[in-house]
């Protein structure tokens, strides 16, 4: 933008992004809309295990949320997107209008022999208020819902049964929902690792728990059993 003059719109510009910066994820989709890839090289080897699996959180701003899943041990990789939206290729403009049905979302590609889902999970609910319905801090609308959406039908009843055992410790309901990933596209490159190159940005999760989950480890019981062949091994 140009500086040789104070215009009104520019004043308002300025005091939009300032209180963007203050409030919440907003505003910055001004950056542009490069859209982020991986090489074939660097998918083959985050799929290429048998026990690397995938999972999609949504809880809010997508840049704490990708910070945080990015610092567990047996996280392989995090990448903020767009998820179970009804449109075709989202941008993040899309995404912040609230009517594309997207939510900010991390896709997290994990080694599940080291970072089970159960354990997963478990951290994840201790980043976000579950009981908060299209809400986390500052960030307000259905683009900010929570959600856990999986790929691999097998991990439907291994985020049931977790929910179950979370809502005991609530008495207002659980608002996270639980569904299979419709769709899913990664944000802009200046999303990614966020937090990493603006260490001052915004964020609703307590930097403190980014040190707690960086030294977290997952119970016995979470752990896979030896020789099992999926997290769950119940049948119906």
């Amino acid at each position: 933008m140009s500086r040789r003059r104070r215009s009104v719109t520019g004043a308002l510009v300025a005091a939009a992004l300032v209180s963007a910066l203050l409030s919440g994820c907003g505003f910055l989709g001004l950056a542009g809309n490069e859209t982020r890839s991986v090489d074939a090289t660097t998918l083959a080897n985050i799929r290429g295990g048998e026990d690397v699996a995938t999972i999609y959180l949504a809880g809010g701003c997508f840049w704490g949320v990708e910070k945080y899943m990015s610092e567990v041990n047996g996280v392989l990789n995090a990448e903020a997107g767009y998820a179970n939206g009804n449109t075709d290729s989202p941008t993040y403009g899309d995404v912040s209008s609230g009517r594309s049905g997207y939510t900010e979302t991390v896709r997290v590609d994990y080694d599940s022999t080291v970072a089970p889902l159960p354990f997963l999970l478990d951290l994840f609910y201790k980043a976000i208020d579950p009981t908060s319905l299209n809400r986390q801090g500052n960030d307000v609308g259905t683009q900010y819902r929570s959600g856990i959406y999986y790929s691999d039908p097998a991990d439907r009843a291994v985020i049931e049964r977790s929910l179950a055992q979370l809502q005991e410790g609530y008495d207002k309901p659980i608002a996270v929902e639980a569904r299979p990933l419709t769709s899913y596209t990664p944000a802009e490159e200046y999303h990614q690792d966020y937090l990493d190159k603006n260490p001052g940005g915004y964020c609703h999760i307590s930097p403190g728990l980014f040190k707690d989950a960086a030294a977290a480890k997952p119970d016995a019981s979470q752990l896979p059993t030896a020789g099992a062949g999926s997290q769950d091994t119940t049948t119906e």
